[in-house]
């Protein structure tokens, strides 16, 4: 009931506005700017690996803090579990301060990123840590395996109740637009069989790094790996630890101690840049649009297939002569088709498919429009293409209506 409060009073909160970034990755927006439909926009742009790489880091630092949750229920604390990590977030701060307890106040103890700023507001921080509380708090406990992640997938969270879910999987790239089903590397419900392990943390931490950080050649299997972008400052060169080995020497349990922390700064530099690059595309294409490029692309071809076979028929009546004139306004069905499918491209609208409520995912797929200020910028929208295409209509058949006939 709590939950579904909430939700309308986020639902609220945004009827006048479009949904920052935070929203979109914390699940709280609805279709067409939803997290799925944002991941097939990147997909389209052949990106959708640093949103991968988001997703899993924070799978990662989901699965840190159930660990520590799991150690302060078991009566003891994390200094004593884990003194060497005790020691780094001390010295250096973390991201977990209050969940391992070093501020009992609730003041969180932030993370050296003056490489990347601070990123976001403390309302969304909170906003994005409810919504990892629910995940984690839904996981009765996990004991990972080295690649049970991807083969885990997570639905689609958008809220689309008049059609099957599609599965929302974010791994290896798919061979066609058309083809949805893939792999997660970031399930939000984590399978538990038993407590969590410090080295299911190193395990989930490996392979993050040799799927994303790690050269291709220096990967086994190089069909997994995807390599991001980083600025130096932020790369990672070696991993030096194994899921396969515990840590026994000294500088491998401090190496261990940086484990939870280790994806942070990165994670905060691709939130960054999808925020100012990627995501306004994303609203630009999708809160002022309904079409994906492709379909656009087919509209504007039978437009102009259509246009020249109405002119052709148009000049063909007019100097043929024929009678009655009133023929002519037949007319109007070539001119509407082409017209609309050339101003539909124009706009990447179709305006049809707005009044229906529906929103392409991929070519000639579509969605049910449910986010409120979408949907009423859209509307709006395709009002002013009807228009335009109304007016360009009247204004080509009354064109070739007043034209006196001439028999050639």
């Amino acid at each position: 009931m709590d939950d579904q409060r909430q939700q309308e009073d986020w639902a609220s909160d945004r009827s006048n506005r479009l949904p920052s970034f935070t929203e979109v990755l914390s699940r709280r927006t609805r279709p067409p700017v939803d997290l799925f439909m944002f991941y097939l926009f990147l997909q389209r742009e052949g990106a959708e690996d640093i949103l991968d790489f988001w997703l899993d880091v924070q799978q990662h630092e989901n699965l840190c803090r159930a660990y520590f949750k799991d150690v302060r229920k078991s009566g003891r604390t994390i200094k004593e579990d884990w003194p060497q990590y005790w020691d780094y977030a001390r010295r250096r701060g973390s991201i977990y301060g209050t969940v391992v307890g070093l501020n009992p106040d609730g003041m969180h103890t932030k993370r050296s990123t003056a490489s990347t700023g601070e990123l976001l507001s403390e309302q969304d921080k909170r906003n994005l840590a409810a919504t990892d509380e629910k995940a984690a708090g839904r996981s009765t406990s996990p004991r990972l395996t080295p690649g049970i992640s991807e083969h885990t997938h997570i639905a689609s969270t958008s809220p689309n109740n008049d059609r099957p879910t599609t599965p929302f999987s974010l791994s290896g790239r798919t061979p066609t637009l058309f083809n949805l089903k893939r792999a997660s590397r970031a399930p939000t419900v984590i399978p538990r069989s038993s407590a969590i392990t410090r080295q299911d943390l190193i395990a989930s931490a490996e392979r993050i790094y040799f799927r994303y950080l790690s050269p291709a050649g220096n990967t086994v299997n190089s069909q997994e790996n995807h390599e991001i972008y980083l600025p130096p400052s932020l790369r990672i060169h070696s991993f030096p630890l194994s899921s396969s080995a515990e840590p026994k020497s000294q500088s491998e349990m401090a190496i261990m101690a940086q484990i939870p922390d280790m994806f942070h700064a990165q994670k905060e530099y691709c939130f960054r840049a999808m925020e100012q690059d990627a995501f306004p595309r994303f609203l630009r294409a999708k809160a002022f649009g309904n079409l994906t490029p492709i379909s656009a692309l087919v509209r504007l071809i039978l437009g102009l297939v259509i246009l020249w076979i109405g002119l052709a028929t148009a000049f063909s009546l007019v100097f043929l002569d024929v009678q009655p004139k009133s023929k002519r306004f037949f007319l109007f069905i070539p001119f509407t088709f082409a017209v609309l499918f050339l101003v539909s491209h124009q706009y990447e609208l179709d305006p049809i498919l707005v009044f229906l409520g529906q929103s392409e995912t991929t070519p000639f797929r579509t969605l049910r429009i449910k986010e409120p200020y979408v949907k009423k910028l859209l509307l709006g929208r395709a009002i002013w293409v009807s228009v335009l295409v109304a007016a360009f209509v009247t204004a080509l058949t009354l064109i070739f209506w007043a034209v006196p006939g001439h028999r050639l």
